[in-house]
């Protein structure tokens, strides 16, 4: 086993390393359109930071896409911009059935998984970013909360039999990249997360449920696969995702209303995934992120990852993208 796959076995059981194990991803919007420009942006940045676990850091449209989602392609570092949603009323809610898992959308991403994989060989773990059910609902109507939370309350069976369409190509295309050569899932319900956008009450009703369904399937399937959960947004209500079946946290620490890695890592008892200040990544010197990265881990002996709490912004430098896994390099 390479010595980036023990570092993060060692840390997801808890268990003590030569070092932290490092992660960063940022966007490149005009690399994520095809299997190869993605496969290839991935690799570059995987020979440029020497990461410990590569996150394929795929555009967020392709879920929808396989649904009949349409966007425009950027020209420039930014999002795609919705050119048609097919969820445009509550009614609609009602029409939607699970998707093809041979959209080209979903195969472009399996393509480069097993391009990335077949390069990289049994060097490092990589895991592909999935999103949850009620994420893909809320991408569906164009948007996130709104207009879903509204037309949940209005139509609250539709939405009900349209997140159980959803969560079964969710779950074919999260087996499907397992197969294709990834390590595990990084599973991300968006900002639904957020207390700031979705209550309680609504993510227990809409959210809970069709995350446990995908992820206890995707752990009987194959019990040796990473699932990392991403926890998004500020306010996330930490403790109702402590007993999700997954191996790895990822979150916010530094987000209002968010636990520090520490307090995190001792509610859940799981491996915890944060750390590094990715908002500011661009504006402060290495030696205040080496010191923000020390302090939020300085309760923990073992059982993290340093990463951003979300990916970076897509043109942060080289040399700051590079900075956390230089300063864990010093440290060891």
């Amino acid at each position: 086993m390479s010595a980036s796959k023990e570092r993060l076995t060692a840390a997801i059981a808890g268990e003590r390393v030569d070092r932290p194990p490092v992660s960063l991803w940022r966007h490149n919007f005009l690399r994520e359109w095809s299997a190869a420009d993605l496969a290839d942006e991935t690799l570059t940045l995987y020979d440029r930071f020497d990461s410990d676990l590569i996150k394929l850091n795929c555009r967020w449209s392709y879920l929808p896409e396989a649904w009949g989602n349409l966007y425009q392609p950027p020209t420039e570092q930014r999002f795609q911009r919705v050119l048609h949603a097919v969820v445009q009323e509550a009614t609609d809610l009602d029409k939607v059935e699970p998707a093809d898992a041979q959209h080209p959308a979903l195969l472009e991403q399996l393509e480069a998984i097993e391009t990335v994989t077949r390069a990289v060989g049994n060097e490092v773990d990589l895991i592909h970013t999935v999103f949850s059910p009620l994420a893909v609902a809320g991408l569906l109507t164009g948007g996130q909360q709104q207009p879903l939370l509204s037309w949940a309350e209005e139509n609250p069976e539709g939405l009900d039999r349209a997140l159980i369409a959803i969560r079964e190509t969710v779950l074919a295309h999260s087996l499907d990249a397992l197969e294709r050569g990834a390590s595990g899932i990084f599973f991300a319900p968006l900002p639904w997360t957020s207390l700031d956008l979705c209550s309680a009450e609504a993510y227990a009703r809409f959210g809970r449920p069709h995350d446990l369904w995908v992820l206890e399937r995707l752990k009987a399937a194959k019990a040796d696969s990473i699932c990392a959960l991403h926890v998004c947004g500020n306010n996330i209500g930490a403790d109702r995702f402590d007993d999700y079946p997954v191996d790895i946290l990822s979150w916010d620490d530094r987000g209002p209303g968010n636990p520090t890695m520490a307090e995190y890592a001792r509610a859940s008892g799981k491996c915890v995934m944060g750390g590094v200040p990715h908002r500011r990544i661009h504006k402060i010197d290495v030696a205040e992120m080496e010191r923000e990265m020390r302090s939020a881990v300085e309760d923990l002996q073992a059982g993290y990852v340093f990463a951003g709490g979300c990916a970076t912004g897509a043109v942060v430098a080289d040399d700051r993208m590079r900075a956390p896994r230089d300063i864990v390099e010093r440290g060891s």
